[in-house]
């Protein structure tokens, strides 16, 4: 049997659903899902495998950050690390919203991919949210110059279409090596996969009240003898007045963060995990070379 393993870079607009399709790709939770826009920073690799009677493919997913008007310099560094991840690979999918009648979002991003060798692949996401006539007209407009080699409808969210869009993608995939071990899924570190996951928590429990200026510093990650996993991480928040937010009254909503971050740990790393949160306040932690680094992202000028 043939062996086949290629890089897909995931690229679209924020909030198109580019997470939520790794995810459903892979099969596992590889990457925090939020209805906040920009929820992805860093490009992050999701691991999926496919396999048919000829060969056995693994597809290396870069999930990458929203593709947007960069105006802050983590802005810039999240823009750069989704173009990062198109680099050299060998399909591209740009996954737009479905339910967008207005297309002129995309301009910048679909001129940026005039000329491009890779073979492109148009992915209308949230089918199952939008009638079928608006679909196939978004479909024919950004289509119609014909840089986009094919064009798929699919719910990410429900795995409508998911299959087939996995199958064609494996059958492009070159030959060659595996680039992992077969029970692989992600590239990330437990320690960062389980500051995403905090992360992840702060924007679903706090939802608008919590600005985007906030993120999650790992501090320590140890295995303790009795096989527990001892994790202590640092909410990092740009202002004052925002710390009573991400506390609660009387800690109630940093308990309930904690909480519900562990027990998703809990079952993602088949271990019993005692995680530890406390919040401090950096104005400028987002021209912080150190935390980009640690949360994944390159330090840009």
């Amino acid at each position: 049997m043939i062996d086949k393993c290629g890089l897909v870079a995931v690229i679209g607009a924020p909030n198109a659903g580019k997470s939520t399709l790794v995810n459903a790709l892979v099969g596992q939770k590889v990457a925090i899902v939020s209805a906040k826009a920009q929820t992805t920073r860093a490009r992050l690799m999701g691991i999926a495998l496919a396999e048919t009677e000829e060969y056995r493919a693994q597809l290396i997913l870069a999930d990458t950050p929203g593709i947007f008007a960069p105006k802050r310099r983590l802005d810039r560094a999240m823009v750069a690390a989704a173009w990062d991840g198109a680099q050299e690979a060998d399909a591209i999918l740009l996954v737009v919203d479905g339910r967008k009648k207005k297309l002129d979002y995309l301009e910048s991003i679909l001129e940026s991919l005039q000329g491009r060798p890779e073979r492109k692949l148009l992915v209308l996401n949230k089918v199952d949210e939008t009638p079928k006539e608006p679909l196939l007209i978004a479909a024919q407009a950004l289509a119609g110059e014909g840089q986009f080699d094919e064009v798929f409808f699919i719910s990410a969210l429900t795995g409508d279409g998911v299959p087939e869009l996995k199958a064609r993608l494996a059958d492009l995939m070159p030959e060659g090596p595996w680039h992992y071990p077969e029970d692989q899924v992600s590239d990330a570190s437990e320690r960062l996969l389980a500051a995403e996951i905090t992360r992840e928590q702060l924007y679903r429990q706090l939802h608008d009240e919590l600005p985007y200026d906030s993120a999650v510093r790992p501090e320590s990650y140890a295995h303790r003898k009795d096989g527990s996993i001892e994790i202590h991480q640092q909410i990092v928040i740009a202002r004052d007045s925002q710390k009573s937010i991400v506390l609660g009254k009387g800690g109630a909503k940093i308990k309930a963060i904690g909480e519900a971050a562990r027990k998703e740990l809990s079952d993602l790393l088949q271990a019993k995990v005692h995680l530890f949160l406390h919040v401090k306040v950096e104005e400028g932690w987002a021209d912080s070379r150190d935390l980009f680094e640690e949360i994944g992202l390159d330090w840009v000028k």
